[in-house]
C-alpha cells in the first residue's frame, strides 16, 4: 500500500520514498484513530498526510515521550535542533537529510504550506517544555492555536477546497482545536502524570477542582462528583467547537471529504465513550468500540466510492448524483 501511495504522488527519488515511508510508520504506529481516516484519502494525497503528522508526532514525542528520561534542558536543546532542522529544510525545499524533516519540507513545497503554521507548532511544543497548567480558555487557545489548529490549516492545502481557502480555513482550525480538546479530555489522567493539566483553571476551579483533587482522585481511583462536573463543563465546551468545525466538511474537495468525515466521527464518538462511560478519564482511557470503528470506516469507503464514481462522471459530462451532504441539506439522508 506505501508503494501505491507513493507511485500516484509522484515520489520518485529513493530517498525521499524511504523518508516519507518512516513517516508513514509514525502515524500508523502513534495515530491509529486517524491513520484509519487517512486511509480513505486518494492515494497521492496520503504520504503528505503521513508527514504532516510524522513530523508532528515527532516533536511531541521530544516533549513526552522521551522527555521522562530527559532533563529539562536537554529536551530543550532537542527541540531546538529540530526546529533549526525544520528551518533548513523548508529554506531548501525537501533535500534535508533528515527523512522526516525532508518528507515534510518537500510536502510543503508541493503544496504551498504556508510556513507560519509550521513555526507556530513549534512555539507551542517549546511551551510545552515550561507551562504545566492554563489559567483560562483563552490561555489555553494561545497554545493549542501551534498545537492543534496549526495542523488543520496544515491539512488544507492537501485537502483541497471547493471555496476560497480562506473560507474554509476557520472551520479547519476549529476542527483540529476540536480534535485536541477530546484528546486533552480522554489523556487527562497521563497529562496530570506529566505534570500537566490542559483544562482551563477557571473551568475546574467553577466547579470546585484544582490540581490537587485531580491528583487525588488518580492516586486513590475514588471519584468526585465535583470533577464529573467540570469534565461534563468541558465536553460540552467541545462539542460547541465541533459546531464550529462541522460546516467546514461541505467546503473540502469532495474526494477528501470521507477522510476528515470519518475523524470527525470517530473522535467524537471518543467524547461520547467518555460521556457514556460517566466520565472515568481519570482512571482510564475511554475508546470507541472496535465494531464502532470498523462502521464508521465502511461508511466512510461507501463515501469514497461514491465520491469517485460522481468525480468520473463529472468528467465525462454526465450529471452526477448528489453526495450525503447535498441531500442532508434539503432534509433527507445520508
Amino acid at each position: 500500500m506505501a508503494e501505491r501511495e507513493l507511485d500516484a504522488a509522484g515520489i520518485t527519488e529513493p530517498a525521499l520514498r524511504d523518508a516519507y515511508r518512516r513517516c508513514r510508520r509514525l502515524n500508523a504506529r502513534h495515530g491509529k484513530t486517524y491513520f484509519l481516516a487517512t486511509r480513505l484519502l486518494p492515494p497521492a494525497r496520503r504520504p503528505a498526510v503521513h508527514a504532516l503528522y510524522g513530523f508532528a508526532r515527532w516533536a511531541d514525542d521530544i516533549v513526552d515521550d522521551q522527555g521522562s528520561a530527559m532533563a529539562p534542558d536537554v529536551r530543550a536543546r532537542a527541540l531546538r535542533t529540530l526546529w533549526n532542522r525544520l528551518e533548513d529544510g523548508l529554506r531548501d525545499g525537501g533535500s534535508h537529510d533528515e527523512p522526516v524533516v525532508r518528507a515534510l519540507a518537500h510536502t510543503a513545497a508541493v503544496h504551498g504550506i504556508d510556513h507560519r503554521h509550521f513555526h507556530d507548532f513549534m512555539v507551542s511544543m517549546h511551551r510545552d517544555l515550561t507551562v504545566t497548567e492554563y489559567a483560562d480558555y483563552d490561555a489555553l487557545m494561545t497554545y493549542m492555536h501551534g498545537s492543534a489548529a496549526a495542523i488543520g490549516l496544515q491539512m488544507l492545502p492537501v485537502l483541497g477546497t471547493v471555496v476560497p481557502r480562506e473560507v474554509a480555513a476557520p472551520h479547519a482550525a476549529a476542527l483540529g482545536v476540536a480534535f485536541q480538546l477530546t484528546n486533552f479530555l480522554r489523556d487527562v489522567g497521563e497529562d496530570l502524570d506529566r505534570g500537566r493539566v490542559y483544562l482551563p483553571a477557571d473551568l475546574l476551579a467553577a466547579h470546585g477542582v484544582d490540581r490537587e483533587l485531580l491528583r487525588w482522585s488518580r492516586d486513590t481511583g475514588v471519584r468526585d462528583p465535583r470533577i464529573r462536573a467540570a469534565l461534563a463543563a468541558v465536553a460540552d465546551l467541545t462539542r460547541g467547537v465541533y459546531q464550529e468545525a462541522a460546516p467546514g466538511l461541505a467546503m473540502l474537495d469532495p474526494l477528501a471529504r470521507p477522510c476528515i468525515r470519518t475523524a470527525f466521527v470517530l473522535y467524537g464518538g471518543i467524547l461520547d465513550a467518555i460521556t457514556a462511560d460517566d466520565y472515568p478519564v481519570l482512571h482510564h482511557r475511554a475508546v470507541v468500540p472496535h465494531r464502532r470503528r470498523a462502521a464508521v470506516a465502511f461508511d466512510g469507503l461507501g463515501r469514497v466510492a461514491a465520491a469517485r464514481l460522481r468525480a468520473r462522471a463529472g468528467r465525462r459530462g454526465m450529471r452526477p448524483a448528489p453526495g450525503p451532504e447535498a441531500v442532508a441539506a434539503r432534509g433527507g439522508t445520508a
